[in-house]
């Protein structure tokens, strides 16, 4: 390369550098879309619109919460993939949601190569739950149920490769109980189907479940969390109900598409922080079972890429690959 073409060179890096650059500097100038791969009323649904309104208040323009459900998420994680990396589409899913891109050769994205990681911004605590009218009354018995009813037990999730869609395969494996899944478009439906006693068992989110415990339409029998809630101290959690080795990824993060200007990156990761400060919505988020979890760019990205291993392994040791 001649002396003149290494000056044009470094002068076009200088310049992409100070265009990037005056661009964080005006971002956002316009308002701000997330993406969620998970129907309205589901708990991402709901986190993200509750970071949403405080967010927006930071950088003084909306954020625009867009339900693109489908493929256990692949339809949004795809679309924003595809955007323009400027800061202006982003998406929010759950860390176990890459089970799409491992459970199917087509899913449309990489999850490891096709997002740029911003924040996590909560965990999600979900239950075991039955209809009121179930005859089971703790995890044993559901197994036991299973093992014993013809077909196995019939479980709903809220789409193919969410988490309680790959948390119920582990169940099934682990306790060798027989199981056919039921997945709908998001956590209501299902919810819908499991009042409804057309469903064995379901593994709703806190946020959906709650309210039904209260009118007694639900019976919990183990709930996803490191410890016995405070609210629920009778129920066991999954290692002491004896399905420790169950577990899958629960929380939800935040990432933009892949290109993104760091600049922006860092915009964003402030500004969730910052939300995530917020005393009110520490007290909504702590009500609807989703305690905050953040982390700088770099954490988010290492936890996806252990996420997306043992989701591939998860995916070939339940022989899902679709």
């Amino acid at each position: 390369m001649t002396g003149l073409k290494r000056l044009l060179a470094a002068a076009a890096v200088l310049l992409c550098g100070a265009l990037q650059i005056a661009a964080a500097e005006d971002y956002p100038a316009r308002p701000v879309k997330i993406l969620v791969g998970i129907g309205a009323g589901g708990i991402t649904d709901i986190t993200m619109r509750l970071y949403g309104e405080v967010v927006a208040r930071d950088i003084g323009q909306s954020v625009i919460i867009e339900n693109r459900p489908g493929g256990g998420g692949a339809l949004a994680a795809s679309a924003a993939q595809a955007a323009t990396p400027d800061g202006y589409t982003l998406l929010a899913f759950y860390g176990s949601q890459v089970a799409a891109m491992a459970a199917s050769q087509q899913a449309g994205y990489d999850a490891a190569k096709g997002l740029q990681p911003i924040t996590l911004v909560c965990e999600n605590i979900t239950f075991i739950a039955v209809p009121a009218t179930s005859p089971v009354n703790t995890v044993a018995e559901l197994l036991a149920l299973g093992k014993s009813k013809p077909g196995g037990l019939i479980f709903g999730s809220p789409g193919v490769g969410t988490p309680s869609h790959f948390l119920a395969a582990r169940i099934a494996k682990v306790s060798d109980t027989p199981t056919r899944f039921v997945h709908y478009r998001g956590g209501p439906p299902m919810l819908t189907d499991l009042l409804a006693d057309r469903l064995d068992y379901a593994l709703p989110s806190f946020t959906l479940a709650n309210p039904f415990l209260a009118e007694k339409k639900l019976k919990v029998l183990a709930v996803d969390s490191p410890t016995r809630l405070p609210g629920f101290p009778d129920v066991p959690t999954l290692t002491e109900a004896g399905l420790g080795g169950a577990k899958v990824a629960n929380w939800i993060g935040v990432a933009a598409p892949p290109g993104t200007p760091p600049a922006i990156v860092s915009k964003l990761n402030e500004a969730f922080r910052k939300a995530a400060a917020d005393p009110e919505l520490k007290k909504k988020l702590a009500i609807n079972g989703t305690p905050i979890k953040v982390s700088s760019p770099e954490e988010m990205g290492r936890m996806l890429d252990a996420e997306i291993v043992s989701t591939k392994e998860l995916v070939d040791e339940l022989g899902m690959r679709q």
